[in-house]
């Protein structure tokens, strides 16, 4: 009650209002609403954020499903690889974003380093539009080994007596995966789209490391919750932020529930 809901609703009250945290707020209606309609860097940070959600949970889905399926297997040094790949997990955020700075940074990054030695010239990766979303999905990438453990957990669930049969039926390595292994572990990939899709489209600390310059906000990587913090506590425009708060909730609960219903077609449930 205290913690949960009396900050929602006067999240919500502020939503409706002109509040910039020194003075008292002044009832406007939908007029913050309204307003985010007509803001261009409102829509920049939207269509930041939804690229890097639409690159980035299939290529994280698809990577960690593979290595997952890779080391469930049974590989000398199969654990030594499964504790590498989580490893960079138990780094902070923070930490991993300011290395993939230096990494990325177009003058004397190693990444365009590497590249010049092979003949190539390296794009600006933190002030490019074409290049901000591609570093912050190579970085997101890094850490991905909290999915992968999830997915190996549940490919050793997945019962040998399925596996054998499909094998004795003459199929294949990938069709076994496709035809066994998936659809037995799909409810572990509902789980792990919905976490990605709920922390894709809240993702700040990454990127406000990554992309802001000692200037300010560089637009190449405006994200939707670094745009929402700016308003909050730099321009000090609570009511806006607010606003754009319950919009970015609204749009995630649907999202979910999209995928929840989508479930019921895509999704099996062993039997108990």
């Amino acid at each position: 009650m205290v913690f949960v809901l009396l900050p929602m609703g006067l999240s919500l009250y502020f939503s409706l209002t002109d509040y910039s945290l020194l003075e008292s707020p002044v009832w406007v209606g939908a007029g913050n609403y309204r307003r985010l309609m007509d803001d261009p860097r409102f829509w920049l940070s939207v269509r930041n954020t939804l690229l890097f959600a639409f690159v980035f949970i299939p290529a994280a889905t698809a990577l960690s499903l593979v290595l997952a399926v890779a080391l469930s297997g049974r590989l000398r040094v199969g654990k030594l690889v499964q504790a590498c790949i989580f490893i960079p997990t138990l780094v902070p955020m923070v930490a991993t974003a300011v290395v993939f700075s230096w990494l990325f940074n177009g003058e004397y990054g190693l990444v365009n380093a590497g590249l010049r030695a092979i003949g190539l010239e390296g794009p600006s990766w933190l002030t490019s539009r074409a290049w901000a979303v591609p570093a912050l999905v190579l970085l997101s990438l890094w850490s991905i080994g909290q999915q992968v453990v999830v997915y190996i957990a549940a490919v050793h669930e997945v019962p040998a007596e399925l596996h054998e049969a499909a094998r004795l039926d003459g199929m294949s390595v990938v069709g076994r995966f496709f035809r066994v292994t998936l659809p037995m572990i799909s409810p572990v990939v509902l789980f792990n789209v919905i976490v990605l899709t709920i922390n894709t489209l809240q993702v700040f600390a990454q990127p406000y490391i990554l992309f802001r310059t000692k200037d300010g906000q560089n637009d190449a990587g405006l994200f939707y919750t670094m745009h929402l913090y700016d308003n909050a506590f730099v321009y000090q425009q609570m009511g806006y932020a607010s606003a754009m708060a319950w919009i970015q909730l609204v749009v995630v609960l649907i999202l979910t529930a999209a995928m929840w219903w989508a479930s019921r077609r895509f999704v099996h449930y062993r039997a108990a």
